[in-house]
């Protein structure tokens, strides 16, 4: 007992190591910075150099539930490895593309499988060692993801005005794969037995319904909160996928600047998920999801009506899209075990979070059309005004704990 008490005091090594792993995983996000760059490098439309971030997060957000299931059967260090590996090829093999189909290919596909494998892990390690301060601990691990293009956007915009694009993907995919396999190493599960009454913070864990993903399947629960996981991830990454662009065409503000927001709008990505963990503890998901669609449909006309030319309107208006993707990502993981339990967590977030690759696919794809028929970004955001709308509908309605089994 005193071994396991000692690991369970050092717990939170588990959530700085899965939050820099994120930090990596997470540079998908910074994406747009290379879509100007792309597109003058193969002339090619916009909507064809959002392809490797649309197939990347729907590729991601897919192979989710294969993710849990490899994780239960190998366990967390071998599971990361193994998606840390994939990530890396991705990267490397992308800056010897030839055109942007064999980019999304490598870097949108077998960089995606590799994240969608790898995601998964460090917050089920998390979720597990942490059944008292779920979802605290859960928006510190993804913390990292959010936060990533903070640190990637200007990195990566400094590297390709001196490398070009492609170069960029060789040299980042090289770091990614070797920083990957290192802090995959410590992964691990809290031993079943462990004490965690001594804490004196919660109750008789073993008590709580631990859904199967048939048994998760059939209830109207994981159907409410499949659709609002969709429509808030839609919301949040079609902001992020054009959030460089939109900064250089609509509010007009130099490349440079554009970078330079990116990485604001990052930090406030990564303060949503820990922000929005600790509500959803607080104040249950169902309401941490009424408060984010209402800041989402708030966020989203103000920009459809006024965001023409106004710079601080672009920074305000996707700093709360990019807040409230942060916040879906840490509703979404700390509701699927707050309503199904974590025994089958892995394989059960891993199915919800399918939502996300939907929502990348609406997201990603209908800005980009968008865009290139109307020749503005802005009418996007009435389509997000009004999901976000059918939203608060579902979660008044049906967004609730099921009965116990």
């Amino acid at each position: 007992m005193t071994s396991h008490t000692s690991s369970y005091n050092r717990r939170w090594i588990y959530v700085i190591v899965g939050a820099v792993i994120h930090l990596i995983l997470g540079a998908i996000y910074a994406f747009s910075v290379f879509r100007k760059p792309l597109e003058s490098f193969w002339n090619i439309s916009v909507t064809e150099s959002g392809l490797p971030y649309l197939v990347f997060l729907a590729t991601f957000g897919y192979t989710m539930p294969f993710g849990g299931i490899i994780l239960e059967k190998i366990g967390a260090k071998k599971t990361s490895i193994l998606g840390s590996l994939l990530v890396g090829a991705g990267w490397i093999l992308a800056s010897f593309s030839p055109n942007i189909y064999v980019l999304t290919l490598l870097y949108g596909l077998l960089g995606g499988i590799g994240v969608g494998i790898t995601y998964g892990v460090p917050i089920s390690v998390s979720a597990k060692w942490f059944p008292d301060k779920r979802g605290l601990a859960i928006g510190l691990t993804v913390l990292g993801f959010g936060l990533s293009a903070l640190v990637m956007a200007p990195l990566m915009t400094y590297l390709i005005l001196m490398l070009g694009p492609l170069t960029t993907f060789g040299y980042l995919g090289t770091f990614f794969l070797l920083t990957l396999f290192l802090l995959s190493l410590p992964l691990k599960f809290p031993p079943e037995d462990i004490s965690l009454k001594s804490q004196g913070s919660i109750q008789s864990i073993s008590t709580q319904s631990n859904y199967t993903p048939y048994q998760m399947l059939k209830t109207k629960c994981f159907y409410a909160l499949w659709l609002t996981y969709t429509i808030g991830t839609t919301a949040g990454l079609m902001a992020i996928g054009i959030s460089a662009p939109f900064g250089r065409e609509v509010a007009r503000v130099d490349p440079i600047t554009s970078g330079l927001a990116v990485s604001i709008f990052a930090v406030f990505n990564g303060f949503g998920r820990p922000l929005f963990g600790w509500l959803t503890d607080r104040i249950t998901p169902k309401y941490a999801a009424l408060l984010s669609y209402t800041m989402i449909i708030t966020a989203s006309l103000a920009l459809a009506f006024f965001g023409d030319g106004n710079v601080a309107l672009y920074l305000i208006g996707f700093s709360i899209l990019w807040l409230n993707l942060g916040g879906w990502l840490a509703i979404a993981p700390t509701a699927t075990a707050s309503f199904f339990g974590t025994k089958f967590y892995g394989k059960n977030y891993g199915i919800v979070f399918t939502a996300y690759g939907t929502g990348a696919i609406i997201g990603a794809l209908t800005s980009g059309i968008i865009r290139d028929i109307t020749g503005s970004y802005l009418s996007s955001f009435y389509m997000v005004a009004l999901l976000a709308a059918i939203g608060i509908v579902i979660v008044i309605l049906l967004l609730k704990k099921p009965v116990s089994q």
